[in-house]
């Protein structure tokens, strides 16, 4: 039985060694089973050495395939395209960053060979060697998803798992530009097992993940998944009209028993409040845009990756 392994690489030159050598560890630990396995390096624009330590991994081992995008399309991309390339039965998407332990693949195929699940993810149980601001949001934003969506998205997931070729079959259905994995994962259903293991910092490199793309990626994980925030300017609409209705009458009665009808002392308040509403307006607004957006590329068709290069079949 063939095992596909994926491994999106984004310049990283200095960790690709390190990795390689872990998995033909692995290799070599199975070589007793039935299983082979084909290591598939997506190399998404990088700008270092990593396309050519992958062309010198596949020119002494048969198993390495790989493509290289003309550009950085990002990970999701990335792992699209390696599930797409990916011919075993079993399939596997993993880090290159060694943050996804290549020591669990084993005991994940074992547990796959046990028939009692589809797929065999891993999430972490600590965020320990994470910045306390990161852990905070990334916590925050697991709780605010989940209360959006249909299904649910684990705390500490990672895209870390090996699959059942049913299961990628399905996920390559799913062929939307604007592609959010860990609820994709979700969506598609099947059993899941889940194997928790302790966070591990990166073996070298450093991090491509900044603060901001992480918010640009929830970001795009909520809107992709949930009209939640669309409904909720809808009731914001109407809670602020509802008040103003009832502010209005309230001011009415008193002018009338107070006998007062221009009131300038409250000029700041009325300034305050009608600032507030106009950026609820725009907030509103925003909202509507990022659908619409996305709404917009979807329906240009355009390809979710372009290769530059890729290796012959062997």
């Amino acid at each position: 039985m063939l095992v596909s392994l994926i491994i999106p690489c984004y310049n990283e030159e200095e960790v690709l060694p390190i990795l390689y050598e872990a998995l033909c560890g692995v290799r070599d630990s199975m070589r007793d089973s039935d299983k082979e396995f084909e290591f598939i390096f997506i190399s998404d624009g990088s700008r270092d050495k990593t396309q050519d330590i992958i062309k010198g991994f596949a020119e002494n081992d048969p198993a390495v395939r790989y493509v290289f995008f003309s550009r950085n399309f990002g990970k999701e991309a990335a792992m699209y395209a390696g599930m797409q390339k990916a011919k075993g039965e079993y399939i596997a998407i993993l880090d290159a960053d060694m943050q996804d332990p290549p020591a669990l693949i084993p005991s994940m195929i074992a547990d796959l060979d046990a028939g009692e699940c589809d797929i065999v993810a891993a999430r972490r149980v600590t965020r320990q060697g994470e910045p306390p601001i990161r852990s905070f949001f990334a916590r925050c934003f697991y709780k605010l998803i989940n209360s959006m969506i249909d299904v649910e998205i684990a705390d500490g997931a990672r895209d870390f798992r090996l699959m059942r070729r049913q299961v990628v079959d399905a996920i390559l259905l799913l062929s939307e530009r604007q592609r959010f994995s860990k609820g994709i994962f979700a969506w598609v259903g099947f059993r899941t097992k889940w194997i928790e293991h302790e966070n591990v910092e990166r073996a070298a490199g450093e991090t491509k993940w900044s603060f901001w793309k992480l918010f640009r990626y929830a970001i795009d994980g909520i809107v992709a998944f949930t009209t939640a925030p669309l409904r909720l300017a809808t009731y914001a609409g109407m809670f602020f009209s509802i008040a103003g209705f009832l502010y209005l009458i309230y001011y009415f009665i008193k002018a009338i028993i107070e006998k007062i009808w221009i009131d300038v002392a409250g000029y700041p308040s009325l300034l305050c409040f009608i600032l507030f509403i106009g950026g609820l307006v725009l907030m509103a607004l925003g909202i509507i845009g990022e659908y619409i957006g996305r709404t917009y590329i979807e329906s240009k068709g355009r390809p979710i990756y372009i290769p530059m290069e890729e290796s012959e079949d062997k």
